[in-house]
């Protein structure tokens, strides 16, 4: 009973996924539990095809139970499900030609748009200040918009962020420099301190 609550409770993704690899199954259960709406969300940010995202996720945790022997035990669990989703997405796209035969991890076109809850939301300027940066973030390009969605709403650093885009730590730099270039173009306010806000409750 002690270790079960500790599941719950207590251990943290790298304790979890170590355990896992172990062949303990709650450890891989919460790790799922834990991760898979967040991983919904991301996959439904590039295909509409809802049901097919869900075979995504669903997949990438049976290959990491099944092949859990030769994962690396360190790895940043949350960059590397990511990571692990929009690869298996690519393959997806280019077995089933949903875009076309050069789909590649690359150029694969992230479709969310960002929004906030208004009526959570309980100071009306906040509330104009937010969507007027809603909408500033989702005329950015895609490869930008993505960065930031992954470096502030899932908390990553640039170097994880680069892993999952498939590019050098430069690059990735880039991209979040140049996206928040353009919105700083239109934006007049405190653009941290929204970023943090929108991060809590896209």
């Amino acid at each position: 009973m002690k270790k079960q609550i500790l599941h719950n409770t207590v251990l943290d993704d790298n304790e979890l996924w170590l355990e896992m690899k172990a062949g303990d199954e709650k450890a891989f259960s919460t790790l799922f539990k834990r991760y898979y709406g967040y991983l919904i969300q991301y996959g439904n940010s590039f295909s509409s095809f809802s049901e097919k995202i869900q075979d995504c996720v669903q997949d990438v945790f049976t290959d990491i139970w099944v092949y859990r022997n030769s994962l690396s035990d360190t790895v940043v669990v949350k960059a590397y499900l990511l990571s692990s989703v929009r690869k298996r997405i690519v393959r997806l796209q280019q077995r089933d030609k949903i875009f076309s035969k050069t789909t590649s991890v690359d150029a694969v076109a992230f479709l969310l748009d960002f929004s906030v809850e208004h009526q959570l939301i309980s100071d009306e300027l906040t509330a104009g200040k937010v969507a007027h940066l809603n909408k500033l973030l989702n005329v950015l390009p895609a490869r930008q918009k993505e960065a930031l969605y992954l470096r502030y709403h899932h908390g990553l650093n640039v170097e994880e962020v680069a892993g999952i885009l498939n590019v050098n730590y430069q690059s990735a730099n880039n991209l979040l420099h140049r996206a928040l270039v353009n919105i700083r173009k239109e934006w007049k306010g405190n653009l941290i301190l929204i970023l943090v806000f929108w991060a809590n409750w896209i």
